[in-house]
């Protein structure tokens, strides 16, 4: 019997929430609910939650403003999120893209498409958390620390400094920069990058057009210039490697 992941839903529509509740338990999901981002937090602070879904329109609280909150706090950078609103304009895409969230759900919530957002989510989360675990053991037990220059990498913490400034990434970011880390200055194909990644297995082209953002959100996180110790250089044709000393 597989464990019950836990599910936060936030919205401030209580016939949504009621309606989201049910379709998540019909499918063997224990669910926390809250009207606003301030509630969600109360929640986060004395349960284990698994996965986020959070309107962006709520009062008190946002969406975009609980998600800054939640990958601010080193317990819950790792929790997979997914924006639910009746907003379909590109900018509020983008912002939300901008700040490293990937997954949308629009109203009306249709069932099959909220399954296969939280299966989704929550297969990936699994896979980035194997990821890691096997990063930090393929650096051998007592391995807690991987460092570029003044770039370190704290496996145990999901937690990035810069000259002691703490840069704030996302579990998909946070898997990339620790693998190139852990390549100490080889370059690393989009193919071999995207199936630490996503887990995909894909070729090239898709590969380099799914990790290009992902590279720039990192790039434009760290703010390093090119070259730099630290940055990710695009070997042309190749693929990408972290500039390490000389």
């Amino acid at each position: 019997m597989r464990a019950m992941p836990s599910i936060l839903v936030v919205d401030d529509e209580a016939d949504l929430l009621e309606q989201i509740t049910l379709i998540l338990e019909a499918d063997d999901y224990r669910v926390f609910t809250a009207s606003n981002g301030l509630e969600a937090l109360k929640i986060l602070h004395t349960e284990q939650v698994h996965l986020i879904i959070a309107d962006i329109a709520m009062p008190d609280m946002n969406g975009y403003q609980l998600y800054t909150r939640v990958r601010e706090n080193l317990e819950w950078v790792t929790i997979p999120f997914i924006f639910l609103s009746a907003r379909t304009m590109d900018s509020d895409i983008r912002f939300g893209k901008e700040m490293g969230v990937d997954d949308y759900l629009t109203k009306p919530i249709r069932v099959a498409d909220l399954l296969a957002a939280v299966r989704g989510k929550l297969r990936r989360s699994q896979q980035l958390a194997d990821s890691l675990t096997q990063l930090k053991q393929s650096q051998g037990s007592g391995a807690r620390f991987l460092t570029a220059g003044e770039l370190q990498i704290d496996l145990d913490q999901h937690k990035v400094t810069w000259q002691d400034r703490e840069i704030k990434l996302s579990a998909r970011e946070f898997t990339l920069l620790a693998y190139l880390a852990r390549q100490a200055g080889k370059v690393v194909s989009p193919t071999e990058l995207i199936q630490v990644t996503h887990q995909l297995e894909t070729d090239p082209i898709e590969a380099g057009t799914l990790l290009r953002p992902l590279i720039l959100s990192v790039r434009r996180k760290l703010d390093l210039a090119e070259g730099e110790v630290g940055s990710i250089e695009n070997v042309r044709g190749v693929g990408y490697r972290l500039v390490i000393p000389a």
